[in-house]
């Protein structure tokens, strides 16, 4: 993603932390958290380094859609997002090489046409959605797909523009 807006990153560093959410906590609340606490682990690692975390999610009718583990997990949540919209929240967290931490928020909308049982089976059996809240819309299910509005790149699993913005802030171009 970052090549999108011409940045090579030195090194990609997985942040292997507790995505738990907790009891009362928004969605907001809950995807700027995990931005900044992958930030922050990445941080202890690399001190004296900038560190660009991010964290996406999906919402639908109000509750948090955390990664499916298994084929019926996932089949629940193609019939929870069919036929209507979710909302897709994006954080991105910049930590600079002086500790200071800043992070930013998009909100998008994702509108879903109807699926059919074969729809979701078929998108199930073919896991591209492993790895991800609810689907991954730049693979099989940008064709189930109605209209977003907001962040594309946001909806992806990084905001772009807030990114590119938050880089510049500290003379990264």
């Amino acid at each position: 993603m970052l090549e999108k807006i011409r940045l090579c990153p030195k090194m990609i560093v997985p942040a292997d932390i507790d995505e738990t959410s907790r009891k009362g906590e928004t969605p907001t609340a809950y995807v700027k958290r995990m931005a900044l606490e992958k930030a922050k682990k990445v941080a202890s690692q690399y001190p004296n380094e900038n560190i660009l975390a991010c964290d996406t999610t999906v919402i639908s009718r109000g509750k948090i859609l955390h990664k499916a583990a298994t084929d019926e997990e996932q089949a629940v949540v193609m019939r929870r997002i069919s036929g209507g919209s979710n909302t897709v929240l994006s954080a991105v967290c910049l930590i600079d090489k002086n500790g200071k931490a800043q992070t930013r928020c998009v909100t998008s909308k994702v509108f879903v046409k109807r699926l059919s049982e074969e729809e979701i089976r078929d998108y199930v059996a073919d896991r591209e959605w492993v790895g991800a809240c609810g689907y991954k819309i730049e693979g099989h299910f940008a064709g189930f797909t109605r209209k977003i509005t907001g962040s594309y790149s946001g909806i992806v699993g990084l905001p772009l523009y807030e990114t590119q913005n938050l880089l510049k802030g500290i003379g990264i171009k």
